[in-house]
């Protein structure tokens, strides 16, 4: 019988193909814990004194995140608040939203609630039913996420925003920015974002080396509440048919996310040395938020909908 490679419990709820071992569930929350803080000290993700607001979905990924970041915030390094975007898909986000503030409060975690509909007079399903299919609705949705994003993080007067984005998610950004040809947005990939602009605040992925699969082994294993409904629209992106070709990949090559991880980040280097990122934007006439041309994306968007 197997037995945990760290303690010899015979009690083994993982065996990692990719590196032989196999964890009981102790050793394994205890070994995600270890990671996730070792990276956050690796990466400087984070700096005592530091206020980071958790983009709070309620799903597994930044319900986790929440709950490691969470124990620098008992140990008083950091400050954290919990920020929840309701999108307004009907039948999905509701549930969302309740096990988000349930998790929050759970922890003592300030937690807000802000919606695509009190933003931008429309919610996301209403954009889609006058979208004519011109854009898919992660398009949509990205682009607001993030300008709503750094709007409460300025207004919380947070220094870091996290995400809950995992290896998975990383890897399939790395794929989809190279096949698109978008050298602009792969140089931006990491674990963590610093614009030359200083109106944005820096955003920084906690979970980045950690596998989707074991980040909801970890959800189950601590008893976390989470909400696993997948998004109605996610199943039509384009990330969606990366993430399935990854997964099939990962069957037979258990390390492949890593190395492309890996070896991008020795890409990077080079086409840093190639790339140059604008500095300081402009001001979008619209909303104020820092902006390339008269308009930001999101107002661009809005305009097209007549949205005053």
């Amino acid at each position: 019988m197997n037995s945990c490679t760290k303690c010899g419990n015979t009690h083994i709820i993982i065996r990692r193909k990719q590196s032989g071992q196999s964890l009981c569930k102790e050793c394994f929350l205890a070994s995600i814990n270890e990671k996730v803080l070792k990276n956050i000290r690796k990466y400087k993700l984070i700096e005592k004194g530091d206020k980071v607001l958790m983009a709070l979905s309620g799903g597994k990924d930044s319900v986790v995140a929440l709950n490691i970041l969470n124990s620098l915030k008992e140990r008083n390094i950091i400050d954290l608040t919990a920020l929840t975007i309701d999108e307004g898909i009907k039948g999905y986000r509701e549930e969302g939203i309740k096990i988000a503030a349930k998790n929050a409060q759970k922890l003592g975690v300030d937690h807000k609630i802000v919606s695509f509909k009190d933003y931008l007079g429309l919610n996301l399903d209403d954009m889609m039913a006058k979208n004519d299919q011109i854009r898919h609705a992660c398009t949509y949705c990205g682009v607001f996420r993030r300008w709503i994003l750094n709007r409460e993080a300025q207004e919380e007067e947070a220094t870091k925003i996290a995400t809950g984005h995992n290896l998975d998610d990383e890897t399939q950004s790395i794929i989809m920015n190279y096949l698109e040809g978008n050298i602009n947005n792969l140089v931006r990939i990491g674990p963590k974002t610093e614009a030359p602009d200083k109106r944005f605040t820096v955003k920084i992925k906690p979970l980045r080396e950690i596998p989707e699969k074991e980040v909801g082994l970890y959800a189950v294993a601590a008893g976390l509440k989470v909400h696993l409904s997948g998004c109605p629209y996610a199943g039509e992106s384009f990330r969606w048919e990366i993430g399935s070709f990854i997964k099939e990949l990962s069957i037979n090559h258990p390390t492949i996310m890593y190395s492309t991880l890996k070896g991008f980040e020795k890409i990077k280097t080079a086409l840093k040395k190639e790339i140059t990122i604008k500095g300081n934007l402009g001001v979008c006439k619209r909303c104020g938020e820092p902006a390339a041309d008269d308009l930001c994306k999101a107002c661009t968007f809005l305009k097209d909908w007549d949205v005053k």
